[in-house]
């Protein structure tokens, strides 16, 4: 089944190279009535659209946030946990050439996930997250706590870049809680994103 397999995408990207701001991780402090992941359901409930997730530094911790949800198995179709290079190139079609040039911790590599996500589960909003966790694996270029968040909703990819700070466990946590938070701010049109008229699907 290729429902997407057409699909125009547009990718809003930091100017290169990407300015990244430590995180502190101070997500959605303020007091809500929901939940950031209820939210992010309703959302999508309220615009007809279903999710599927791609995770590689978070390792499945996203998905169990939307799961965490009653109800979500009208919105949520799949999640790939694609941890190696071969997965991501397999499950999603990364491109290999894309992951040589930029490697896996990337916008590059960020953006075809998100994308590569939503043509395999045939839906119309993904979310994809590769990054370093930590402790070990980081360099002066891409040091621990470096994390990249593709979006994709209705032929819009937005990417961000994060430099988070903490130990692993902490890092993956606060680099779910930003996903989520890119994906409402996408939905609910917040996000710096290109116009859909310039080539997205409206």
């Amino acid at each position: 089944m290729e429902q997407n397999t057409s699909l125009n995408t547009n990718v809003s990207t930091q100017s290169e190279p990407m300015r990244l701001q430590p995180d502190s991780g101070a997500f959605h402090e303020l007091s809500r009535e929901h939940t950031l992941e209820e939210h992010v359901v309703s959302l999508l409930g309220e615009q007809g659209l279903t999710v599927a997730t791609a995770e590689s530094c978070t390792g499945g911790l996203l998905a169990g946030r939307l799961v965490n949800v009653a109800g979500v198995s009208e919105i949520f179709h799949e999640g790939y946990i694609t941890y190696s290079n071969d997965a991501k190139e397999k499950l999603l079609h990364v491109s290999h050439e894309t992951l040589q040039a930029y490697g896996a911790v990337s916008e590059q590599t960020a953006q075809e996930m998100a994308v590569g996500t939503a043509r395999a589960a045939g839906c119309g909003a993904a979310v994809a997250t590769t990054g370093i966790a930590g402790p070990m694996g980081g360099t002066p270029q891409k040091p621990v706590g470096l994390v990249y968040i593709g979006c994709y909703v209705k032929g819009i990819t937005v990417v961000e870049g994060h430099l988070f700070s903490g130990e692993r466990a902490q890092v993956r946590n606060l680099a779910v809680e930003a996903a989520l938070s890119l994906l409402e701010r996408v939905l609910a049109g917040t996000a710096d994103a290109p116009d859909a008229e310039n080539g997205g699907q409206a």
